[in-house]
């Protein structure tokens, strides 16, 4: 499967309203609680964009090695 990828001019400076739908309230105050105010002085919007980036980093580095992994064994 090939990855499409559309970059965005100016795409640091595109700013998205997000919703989250059927999330527990307990969740988010734990979230709230737990991480944002212990890490990110209880900004929990940079808690998710940090939590965000950290997972697509994470999922980038799992999807190259399985590539990796994949060419070296043909």
């Amino acid at each position: 499967m090939k990855k499409k990828t559309c970059v965005l001019a100016e795409e640091d400076d595109l700013r998205v309203d997000l919703t989250f739908h059927s999330v527990p309230a307990r969740l988010l105050s734990e979230f709230a609680e737990k991480i944002a105010r212990t890490y990110y002085d209880g900004n929990v919007n940079k808690a998710i964009q940090d939590l965000l980036c950290k997972a697509i980093a994470e999922q980038d580095f799992v999807l190259s090695h399985i590539t990796h992994i994949r060419s070296t064994k043909t």
